[in-house]
C-alpha cells in the first residue's frame, strides 16, 4: 500500500497592518485547500515562521461557510515553527494568502531555504492569493528568483486598489513578482484564475482557492492512462 503524500501548509503569523488594520490569514484561502487535501488522504502539516497560533483575518470569518471549518480553525491555533521541518518530509508546500503573508513571508529565511529545497527537487510548490509573497526573497541554487521567467498569478494591483489596502502594504505583489522575472497573468478582479507552469501553481484570489487547491490534488495524482 503506498504512502499518503504529504503537503506542508505555510501560513502568517502576522495580526496587524497598522494599529488600525488587523489582519491575518483569509480563512478560506486555508480551509478549502485544507479540507481539499484532507479529503483526498494526503497527510497535511501546518506551520507558521514562528510557530503557535496563526490569527484569521476577522473580515474573513465573518460568513456563514467559516462556522463550519472549525476543524480547519482549531489547526492553526497549533502551527509547527519552520525551523522544525524539512522539505524531504513533504511532497508539496502550499501557501494561502491574507495580508499578514505580506509582512513575515518574505523575511523567513526558513520559508526561503524550504521554497528553494522544493523547486530544486521539482516538488510541487502552490500559493493563491497573497501568498506568493513567500516566494519574494526565494532564490535557487544559481541565484536566480524563484519566480524568474516563470508564468504566475497573485493578488493584482487592481484587487489591491479595489480593497483600498495598496498604500498599507509594503509592496504590491504584482509589482514584485513581475520586477524579479514572473509572467504575471492578470485576470478580471475576483476571477477564479490559477496559473500552472510546471509544478508551480498560483491562485490570484480568494476565490481560486478551490481551484489552486484541486491543481495540487491533480499534481500529486496524476491520473495514469492504460492503453487499450
Amino acid at each position: 500500500m503506498s504512502q499518503p503524500k504529504r503537503v506542508l501548509i505555510v501560513v502568517t503569523n502576522c495580526d496587524r497592518i497598522d494599529d488600525t488594520h488587523p489582519t491575518g490569514i483569509w480563512f478560506e484561502e486555508f480551509a478549502i485547500p485544507y479540507m481539499e487535501f484532507k479529503s483526498n488522504g494526503f497527510e497535511v502539516t501546518v506551520a507558521s515562521p514562528n510557530g503557535g497560533v496563526a490569527p484569521l483575518d476577522p473580515r474573513s470569518t465573518e460568513t456563514e461557510e467559516a462556522s463550519n471549518w472549525t476543524e480547519a480553525q482549531e489547526v492553526l491555533q497549533h502551527t509547527k515553527a519552520l525551523t522544525s521541518l524539512e522539505a524531504a518530509d513533504f511532497d508539496a508546500i502550499f501557501l494561502p494568502g491574507g495580508h499578514g503573508t505580506m509582512f513575515d513571508l518574505p523575511e523567513s529565511a526558513e520559508l526561503q531555504k524550504l521554497l528553494s529545497t522544493f523547486a530544486e527537487a521539482n516538488k510541487v510548490i502552490a500559493a493563491v492569493c497573497h501568498g506568493p509573497a513567500g516566494f519574494v526573497g526565494t532564490k535557487l541554487a544559481d541565484g536566480t528568483s524563484l519566480v524568474a521567467g516563470k508564468t504566475i498569478t497573485g493578488f493584482t494591483n487592481e484587487e489591491e486598489r479595489a480593497v483600498e489596502l495598496d498604500q498599507l502594504m509594503p509592496f504590491l505583489l504584482e509589482t514584485k513578482l513581475r520586477e524579479l522575472g514572473g509572467q504575471f497573468v492578470v485576470q478580471p478582479n475576483w476571477s477564479d484564475h490559477i496559473e500552472q507552469d510546471g509544478n508551480l501553481i498560483t491562485g490570484q484570489n480568494p476565490q481560486s482557492s478551490k481551484s489552486a487547491a484541486q491543481a495540487v490534488v491533480s499534481a500529486l495524482n496524476p491520473v495514469s492512462t492504460s492503453v487499450s
